[in-house]
C-alpha cells in the first residue's frame, strides 16, 4: 500500500502533464522521475564522490563519474553528429566567467553538501539542509542570470592569446571530428580514473591497507544515468541540465511580485522572455526538475515502513550552507551550469568549456571540503 501511495501522484501526474502539455513533456517528467531515483538510490553524488576522494582517499567516485561520462558521451556524440538539425550539444566559450564560476561552484557545493542535482534529489529524500539550501540556490541563479551578459563580457584567456573567435566554444567533434574527440573523450576519462584509483592506492598500501572494492552503485547507478541522458537528448533536442529551471522558477517568483524584467540583460531577451509568460510546463529543465524531485523522494521511501526523522544541523552550520547555496546558485550561472549541466553536459557535447569546468571546480572543491570541516558541517 506504502508503495501504491508513492507511485499513484507519480502516475496522476504523468498523465496531467501529457494531456496539458503534451507526450514530449509527460516524457521528461517520466525521465525526471528516473533521474531523481537513480540519484537517490545510487546515492551518486558529484559533491560527495570528490569529497571522499580528498578526505578518505575512496576514488570509486571520480571512477564512477568518468564512467558516467564516458558512456554519456559514446551515446550523445554520433547523436549530435547525425542529428544537428534536432539536437543541440551544451556548448559554451571559455570565459573568465567560466573559469571564476567553477572555482567558486566547486568550494561552495561542499558546503552546502550537494551540487545542483544533489540538492535537488537530497530535498526529495527528504534533508533538512537541502530544503534550505534550495530557494537560495533558485535566488543565487535567478541573480546570476541576470548578470550573465556583464560577466561574459569580460572575455576569456583565449582573448589574451589572441584566439580569432574568443567567444565561440571550442566543439571537439567540429575540430578534430566524431572518431578522435570521442577517443579524447573517453580516455580522458579513463586517464583521470587510473590516475584516482593508483593514487588512493599507493595511499593505502603506504598505511598498511589495502584499496577497498569499488561498490556496485557506482557502476549501475552510471549505467542508468547514461541510458536517461541519451533519452533525454533525443526527446528534449538537447542535454539534460538543472540551473536554467531553478533560475527561472526565480524569475517568475519575481515577475510575480511585480518585479519588472523586460529590461533584463537576460530575462528580458528572447526565448527567456517568453519562457516567462509560458507556463511552468513549457520549459523541459522544469519538468525534468520536478520529477527528479520526486523520483528522489520515491527511491529513498521505497522500502521504509516507518519514515525516519529528519536530523537536523546545527543552526550555525545551517546558516553556512543556506549561504553556500546563494553563491552556489549565482557561480553556477557564470559557469554556464552546474555539474550536471556544465560538467556532464559540457563534456558530453565534445565542449572543451566542460573539461575547463571540471578543473576548476575540483580545485574549488579541494578547498571548500576544508572549509567545510571547520564550519562543523557533518
Amino acid at each position: 500500500m506504502q508503495r501504491l501511495l508513492l507511485i499513484l501522484p507519480a502516475l496522476l501526474a504523468w498523465l496531467a502533464i501529457t494531456w496539458v502539455a503534451g507526450i514530449r513533456a509527460g516524457l521528461l517528467l517520466l525521465l525526471g522521475l528516473g533521474f531523481g531515483a537513480a540519484l537517490s538510490s545510487a546515492r551518486f553524488g558529484f559533491a560527495t564522490g570528490w569529497r571522499k576522494l580528498v578526505t578518505e582517499r575512496d576514488p570509486w567516485g571520480m571512477a564512477g563519474q568518468m564512467l558516467l561520462l564516458s558512456l554519456c558521451a559514446l551515446l550523445a556524440f554520433p547523436l549530435l553528429v547525425h542529428a544537428s538539425e534536432e539536437m543541440a550539444g551544451a556548448l559554451a566559450p571559455i570565459t573568465w566567467s567560466l573559469i571564476l564560476g567553477a572555482l567558486v561552484f566547486g568550494f561552495t557545493m561542499q558546503l552546502a553538501d550537494g551540487c545542483g542535482s544533489g540538492t535537488l534529489y537530497k530535498a526529495g529524500a527528504s534533508s533538512p539542509t537541502s530544503w534550505a539550501v534550495l530557494p537560495a540556490f533558485i535566488v543565487g541563479s535567478f541573480v546570476g542570470a541576470s548578470h550573465l551578459p556583464a560577466w561574459t563580457g569580460l572575455g576569456g584567456p583565449l582573448n589574451v592569446i589572441g584566439h580569432a573567435q574568443p567567444d565561440e566554444p571550442v566543439d571537439l567533434i567540429a575540430q578534430l571530428g566524431l572518431g578522435p574527440a570521442l577517443l579524447i573523450t573517453i580516455g580522458g576519462c579513463a586517464l583521470i580514473a587510473l590516475v584516482s584509483i593508483a593514487v588512493c592506492s599507493h595511499h593505502h598500501k603506504a598505511r598498511g591497507r589495502s584499496l577497498p572494492p569499488i561498490p556496485s552503485r557506482w557502476f549501475w547507478g552510471a549505467i542508468a544515468m547514461a541510458v536517461m541522458y541519451g533519452a533525454h537528448l533525443v526527446v528534449a533536442g538537447q542535454p539534460w541540465g538543472i540551473v536554467y529551471g531553478l533560475g527561472l522558477w526565480g524569475a517568475k517568483m519575481a515577475s510575480a511580485l511585480g518585479i519588472d524584467l523586460s529590461q533584463d540583460a537576460f530575462w528580458g531577451m528572447a526565448p527567456h522572455a517568453e519562457r516567462l509568460l509560458e507556463p511552468i510546463l513549457w520549459d523541459v529543465t522544469s519538468v525534468t526538475n520536478i520529477g527528479l524531485l520526486y523520483g528522489a523522494l520515491i527511491a529513498d521511501r521505497w522500502n521504509l515502513s516507518v519514515l525516519e526523522k529528519p536530523r537536523w544541523p546545527s543552526t550555525p552550520a545551517l546558516a553556512v550552507s543556506i549561504a553556500a547555496g546563494l553563491v552556489m546558485g549565482y557561480s553556477s550561472r557564470l559557469a554556464f551550469g552546474c555539474n550536471v549541466g556544465g560538467y556532464l553536459g559540457g563534456i558530453a557535447s565534445a565542449s572543451l568549456h566542460g573539461w575547463v569546468w571540471f578543473a576548476f571546480a575540483f580545485l574549488g572543491s579541494i578547498v571548500g571540503v576544508r572549509a567545510r570541516a571547520k564550519a562543523g558541517i557533518a
